[in-house]
C-alpha cells in the first residue's frame, strides 16, 4: 500500500490542470465538478467548498465521492472514497488557512483515499 500512496503523492505533486469532484445524488445520479482549491492532507483530500450546490446535497445525503486528475505526462489518477464535511475543527481551520480568500470556504470537505487507480490499474 506504501508503494501506491507514494505514487498518488508524486502524481499529486506532478498534476496539471484542474480537478474532478464526483459525487452521485438519492438516485444515484452523478455529479461532477471541478474543484479548484484542494490540498493532499493525511488523511485524505481536504477540498474548499466554495460554491458546491448538488455536491453539498449529495455529501450531505451520504455520497461517496471521487477525485479525477491527470499527470503532466498524461497520466490519469482516480481517487475513491467516503466524505466528511466540516464547517469547524481542525480541517476546517486547514482549509481556511491555505484557500483564496476571494472565495467563501463555507466548509472543508475530506475525501478519504480508500481506492487508488493509474489507469485501470489499481494502486491503493
Amino acid at each position: 500500500m506504501a508503494n501506491g500512496m507514494e505514487m498518488l503523492t508524486q502524481a499529486w505533486n506532478n498534476r496539471e490542470g484542474p480537478t474532478v469532484l464526483a459525487t452521485v445524488d438519492a438516485a444515484k445520479k452523478p455529479n461532477a465538478i471541478y474543484v479548484g482549491e484542494i490540498w493532499l492532507v493525511p488523511e485524505g483530500f481536504l477540498v474548499a467548498d466554495n460554491y458546491f450546490n448538488k455536491t453539498r446535497v449529495n455529501i450531505g445525503n451520504g455520497s461517496p465521492g471521487a477525485l479525477l486528475f491527470i499527470t503532466k505526462d498524461r497520466k490519469s489518477f482516480q481517487v475513491k472514497g467516503g466524505i466528511a464535511y466540516y464547517t469547524n475543527g481542525p480541517l476546517f481551520d486547514s482549509m481556511r488557512a491555505s484557500h483564496n480568500p476571494k472565495h467563501p470556504g463555507v466548509a472543508a470537505v475530506l475525501v478519504r483515499i480508500e481506492d487508488v487507480f493509474c489507469g485501470a490499474e489499481k494502486l491503493v
